[in-house]
């Protein structure tokens, strides 16, 4: 088969590389059946062309889109820039691709879509989400339950659906939890791959990045385990057979 495209944008290794083995675990993947790109470390290579991928599955990171330039590190510009660059390609062609936790926000700021810290940013943790109308028929959402939990954590938000875009799934703090834009492109804001012991990782990494107090990083690390979170993960092995 080919492969498919991993991007992640996670410039601290033990995240990045804890993020990739999620997404393999949970989505069903081999290393070998995966071209791996850390934009934090190289760019996007010009010889690859999407035809040659199964699909493009786009992971999470401590930026924000939402954010002044003038905020933005260098190795974020560059992260964010080599993803948006990418987008017409993707959206023009209807290609298959999963935006997770980040990617929504590249792929509602692409369709011109207002992302911002206004409303609907989320506490770390485990939320309810769920399926909409849209959602219930979508093929990704194949065997899921009407409610699930999944786990969340995020400064900004997509404000309101983009044009062109499917509402798929839903939740109390924020509405737009996952969209589909035309058939094939998908974003989620939660992370389809994490589960308790991800996310005990990344509080680790990240207690200090404005998420939460530093102080209360063991009390959430406790709730995550104490969560069943294991729904999201169908999500992104159903993205896999679909397009593999």
């Amino acid at each position: 088969m080919k492969p498919f495209l991993i991007l992640q944008l996670r410039p601290e290794t033990e995240a990045s590389d804890d993020e990739f083995e999620a997404i393999l675990d949970k989505g069903g993947l081999k290393q070998s059946e995966t071209i791996r790109i850390r934009l934090d470390q190289e760019p996007t290579p010009g010889t690859l062309e999407l035809k040659d991928c199964a699909g493009v599955i786009v992971g999470g990171g401590p930026g924000c889109v939402s954010d002044p330039e003038a905020k933005k590190s260098e190795t974020e510009k560059r992260i964010e820039d080599a993803v948006l660059n990418l987008m017409p390609a993707i959206t023009d062609t209807d290609f298959p691709f999963l935006g997770c936790c980040y990617g929504i926000g590249i792929l509602a700021h692409h369709l011109g879509a207002k992302v911002n810290k206004e409303r609907y940013s989320e506490e770390v943790g485990a939320v309810e989400c769920e399926l909409t109308a849209d959602g219930s028929t979508d093929p990704l959402m194949k065997d899921l339950p009407n409610k699930f939990l999944a786990f969340v954590g995020h400064k900004e938000a997509v404000q309101d659906l983009p044009a062109g875009c499917s509402h798929l799934l839903a939740s109390t703090p924020c509405p737009f939890q996952m969209i589909r834009y035309k058939t094939n492109v998908y974003a989620t804001q939660f992370h389809p791959e994490a589960d308790g012991k991800v996310f005990e990782t990344r509080i680790k990494l990240y207690k200090n990045y404005g998420y939460f107090p530093p102080s209360s990083a063991d009390r959430l690390i406790e709730l995550c385990h104490q969560q069943d979170v294991r729904v999201p993960g169908q999500i992104l092995k159903n993205f896999v057979d679909t397009y593999r």
